[in-house]
């Protein structure tokens, strides 16, 4: 087994180990603390496949944001009874039909792409990416950055106009 093999499984393994906490167990800080690191080990299964534009989208948008969004959530909402409650619903044997169907279709795609290997090393794709973002699509890309500028702009005009006018109907 070599060094990038061992890297994937290590983190594949902690991936899977860690999204199990984050459904079982019953403290929601822990739980919350669990899903950070499952979405870290998740980023390091990029890095290891060599996607490094996905390396550094997970680190930034998953667990930099939502991750730390949801420990906020957590500790400031959360009353004290509130962060032990047991995590499982009445509803577990559906789930376990639709765990034991997602891993029979799992396993038949893996059976099939057991024998398929790489061509070649991982190379980084991010600066074709940049390249191919900002010369081929940099029109599109300042159009959409304009529209969400507007709707951004718009949501504010009409929260404050809510706000100032309290009597009109909602």
């Amino acid at each position: 087994m070599t060094l990038a093999s061992f890297a994937f499984y290590s983190m594949a393994g902690l991936a899977l180990i860690s999204a199990l906490l984050v459904v079982t167990l019953r403290n929601t800080v822990h739980s919350a603390l669990f899903l950070g690191l499952s979405l870290a080990a998740v980023a390091g299964l990029y890095a290891a496949l060599g996607a490094d534009f996905l390396f550094a989208g997970q680190i930034l948008v998953y667990v930099g944001g939502i991750a730390v969004l949801i420990m906020f959530v957590v500790m400031l909402l959360g009353r004290a009874s509130d962060l032990h409650l047991r995590q499982v619903n009445n509803q577990w044997l559906a789930g376990l039909l639709v765990c034991a169907v997602s891993l029979t279709g799992l396993w038949r795609i893996i059976k099939v792409f057991s024998n398929v290997l790489a061509k070649a090393a991982p190379v980084p794709t991010t600066r074709p990416l940049g390249i191919f973002m900002m010369r081929d699509y940099a029109l599109p890309f300042e159009i959409i950055s304009l529209v969400l500028t507007a709707a951004l702009l718009g949501a504010v005009f009409f929260s404050c106009a809510e706000r100032d006018n309290p009597g009109a109907p909602q």
